[in-house]
C-alpha cells in the first residue's frame, strides 16, 4: 500500500514554528545528557532514559506531525522512513506504516485501556530499586558509582520489614532471587496487563515507552510531554531509592522513615494524577488509529 490520506493539512509556516518549538523543547531536555555523553560522564539518574528505553536523542529530535497530518512543502520528509511526498509536495505518513503496526497499536490501546480502569495502588514506597539489591551483595549493584546510604545490611532490612507489593513486570523482573518471592505478586510478562495500575511509577513512565514506540504514527508533541514526565517519575523513582545520590544534587526520600513514606506517596499521587491526561490522549490517538 502507497497511499496515505491526510485528514489535517498544514501551513509550511504553521509545521514549521512547530517543529522549532520542538528543536528547543528537545535540546533543553535532552542537551545535557549530550554534553555528559560527549564527555564521558554518565548519570545515574537521566542515563536510565536513553539506555533502558534505548530511544537516542536524535530519534526523539525529529519532529512528526502524526498519522493523517500532511505537511506543506515537506519535501525533507522524503528522506525519512516511513512517510511520502505527493506530487503537490505534501509529506505524510504512508499508509503502510500503519498497516505493519496495526497489532502493536492495538497492543498499547488494550494496555493502557484496562490500566485506567483500576484504581491507583499506592504505598509501594519504590521498593523495587530495594529489591533489586536485597541480599545480592556487589553484584546487585546497578549504580557502581554511587554508594548504599544504609549500606547492604541496612537496605536489606528495609527489604525485611516492609511488605513488596510491585505491580510492574518490567520492575519486578529485576528484583534478586531473594526478593522476588517477597513480591505479593508472582509477575510474568504475559499477565502484564493484568496487572498495570495508574499508581505505578513506571506505568506512567512507559508511557514514554509506548509514545515513543509508535512513532511516526502520533504526534512528537505527546510524545515530548510523555518524555518530561517519565523524567519527573525517574528523579522520584531514585530520590526514593536506595542509592545516596547528593553529589547530583537529589535529597533522599527516606522511606525507612514514616516521614519519608508519607512523602512518597504524596508524590506518588501528583504523578499519578499527572500521567492520566497522557495516558488518556494516547489511548485516544490509538483508538484513532485502529478506526482508519
Amino acid at each position: 500500500m502507497t497511499r496515505s490520506v491526510a485528514t489535517l493539512a498544514l501551513a509550511h509556516s504553521e509545521w514549521t514554528a512547530r517543529q522549532a518549538l520542538h528543536f528547543d523543547k528537545v535540546e533543553q531536555l535532552v542537551g545535557p545528557h549530550r554534553a555528559r555523553r560527549s564527555a564521558g560522564i554518565s548519570h545515574p539518574v537521566h542515563d536510565f532514559l536513553f539506555t533502558y528505553y534505548n530511544f537516542k536523542p536524535a530519534q526523539l529530535r525529529r519532529w512528526h506531525p502524526g498519522y493523517g497530518v500532511a505537511l506543506e512543502n515537506g519535501s525533507s520528509y522524503a528522506e525519512f522512513s516511513g512517510y511520502r511526498v505527493d506530487e503537490s509536495g505534501c509529506a505524510t505518513v504512508d499508509d503502510s506504516v500503519l498497516e505493519r503496526r496495526r497489532n502493536t497499536v492495538e497492543f498499547v490501546w488494550n494496555l493502557l485501556s484496562r490500566t485506567a480502569t483500576r484504581p491507583a495502588v499506592l504505598g509501594c514506597f519504590g521498593l523495587h530499586e530495594w529489591a533489586m539489591v536485597y541480599r545480592g551483595g556487589e553484584e546487585a549493584i546497578r549504580h557502581q558509582a554511587v554508594p548504599l546510604r544504609l549500606g547492604f545490611a541496612g537496605t536489606d532490612a528495609v527489604v525485611e520489614s516492609l511488605p513488596l507489593k510491585c505491580t510492574h513486570f518490567d520492575a519486578f523482573r529485576f528484583f534478586t532471587p531473594d526478593a522476588a518471592p517477597k513480591n505479593a505478586l508472582t509477575l510474568v510478562r504475559d499477565t502484564q496487563i493484568d496487572y498495570e495500575q495508574p499508581g505505578c511509577l513506571h506505568a506512567g513512565m512507559d508511557l514514554y515507552k509506548w509514545a515513543f514506540k509508535l512513532l511516526p504514527l502520533v504526534d512528537s508533541d505527546l510524545v515530548m510531554k510523555c518524555f518530561e514526565h517519565a523524567l519527573l517519575a525517574r528523579e522520584l523513582d531514585m530520590r526514593a531509592s536506595p542509592y545516596d545520590l547528593s553529589e547530583y544534587g537529589y535529597s533522599p526520600i527516606a522511606i525507612e522513615t514514616p516521614a519519608g513514606r508519607a512523602e512518597y506517596v504524596r508524590q506518588q499521587q501528583q504523578l499519578a494524577d499527572r500521567a492520566l491526561p497522557l495516558r488518556a490522549a494516547l489511548t485516544q490517538q490509538c483508538q484513532v488509529l485502529l478506526e482508519m
